[in-house]
């Protein structure tokens, strides 16, 4: 195995010495697979190596994935089963299936083709990777995330993070079949979201909170007009009006760099029914609230967080950075006026990811924020150490919950209280 990656090292140097990049791009993939196994057989000739012809096949594949796709990280892309990406260096590649982390059995011939490729990732979309510049957020064009870092800020070779988009979109049902949730739970949040509550996903990362995001997305009317904002565009909106924004990084000069917060203050311009933030991470969570409490009810946002009273106060550090003139007190009763829900999240360590509690934000008393939990996740002790078991339990709704009052407006009172009250 080894002879054969040297051997592999020795003719890819030679073809990339030989070719043309505009005339590679010229080629499609077939063209370029014949022109490619007509030079490794020459090269073979030349140097009198003994090459079978699946080891062959195997370096025209190889070559064509790095002319024309990602290299090695090619079989990555293209298994649908595979969620993450990892690398860490030219030889330390893992991969997330089925919520486990794991090696792959992928590496690359050097760190310059790693790096070759990380360039090449954040060109297709308008980014660049270089010393001066060695940190990189970018969208492939199939809508994955992709984070690079080269060195030398990354100390051990450059490091490529991708979260793959997934071609289908996933909704409740299948949520509810994955076990992340109860029939009632999926029941609760398709009315909170149809009927325009605001809702904040919370939890932590690859926990699951864009695809619930996207989940609760599919009940919104399809009169609405939705405008969305993101860092790198993957939610994936079902209703037919829909105006997606996404951040801009500053250019060469410095220049043209777009914010998050410029983007929500520019979409309250929009005359949008709702605003759906991708991930609250800083000073746009104070335009976010503003809008929620101003007639942009149903708005969605995610952000990291371990349980919602962590959600409420991160949101308070995020609305500290956009301004120092506000007391804490009016801080909590923007925020409590304008958050309706939070749905924590989290990924466990079998690799399911469930929807630990579904929370109501009810009010202020005092200087605390009163909560109400409406459903949670009881873990259970089990015989098998490395399956999560559990039960999702509930207290039921109060009467004042301000779902009750707004299931009333939209005509699903009656299926909301068949939740929790079964005649």
């Amino acid at each position: 195995m080894d002879g054969a990656k040297e051997i592999y090292r020795s003719v890819r140097e030679k073809i990339f010495a030989a070719i043309e990049p505009e005339a590679i791009n010229r080629l499609s993939a077939d063209e370029l697979s014949t022109q490619l196994n007509d030079a490794i057989q020459v090269i073979a000739e030349q140097e009198q190596l003994a090459l079978p012809n699946v080891i062959k096949l195997d370096f025209v594949k190889n070559l064509v994935d790095e002319l024309h796709g990602l290299g090695p990280l090619q079989a990555l892309m293209d298994d649908e089963s595979i969620s993450d990406i990892m690398i860490n260096g030219s030889e330390q590649v893992y991969i997330e299936r089925n919520g486990k982390v794991e090696i792959a059995e992928v590496n690359f011939v050097d760190e310059k083709q790693l790096v070759d490729i990380a360039k090449r990732m954040a060109s297709r979309v308008g980014r660049r990777v270089d010393e001066s510049s060695p940190l990189c957020d970018a969208r492939l064009a199939d809508g994955s995330r992709v984070n690079i870092v080269i060195p030398p800020i990354a100390i051990d070779g450059t490091s490529i993070s991708i979260r793959k988009f997934k071609k289908q979109s996933i909704g409740l049902e299948q949520l509810l079949s994955f076990g992340a949730m109860s029939q009632e739970m999926a029941h609760l949040l398709a009315i909170a979201s149809r009927c325009r509550l605001n809702i904040l996903i919370s939890g932590g990362t690859g926990s699951g909170k864009t695809t619930m995001l996207n989940a609760l997305s599919q009940h919104i009317s399809n009169g609405e007009r939705i405008v969305t904002i993101e860092d790198a565009a993957e939610l994936k909106m079902q209703q037919p009006h829909v105006v997606r924004l996404e951040t801009r990084k500053a250019g060469i000069e410095n220049t043209g760099e777009i914010h998050q917060r410029d983007l929500v203050i520019n979409a309250l311009r929009m005359r949008p029914d709702r605003i759906i933030i991708g991930e609250c991470r800083g000073s746009e969570a104070f335009e976010m609230l503003q809008a929620m409490n101003t007639g942009h009810d149903g708005s969605m946002s995610t952000l990291h967080a371990n349980t919602p009273r962590d959600a409420l106060a991160r949101v308070e550090s995020m609305v500290m950075m956009a301004t120092s003139n506000l007391p804490l007190e009016a801080i909590r009763r923007t925020i409590v006026s304008a958050v309706d829900i939070i749905v924590q999240i989290s990924r466990l360590h079998d690799g399911s990811r469930k929807v630990m509690s579904i929370t109501e934000v009810v009010g202020l008393e005092g200087s605390n924020v009163v909560m109400e939990e409406i459903f949670r996740f009881e873990p259970r002790t089990s015989d098998d150490p490395q399956k999560v078991n559990g039960e999702f339990l509930t207290a039921g709704l109060m009467q004042r919950s301000a779902l009750v009052e707004k299931a009333k407006f939209f005509g699903l009172e009656k299926q909301l209280e068949s939740l929790f009250y079964r005649g």
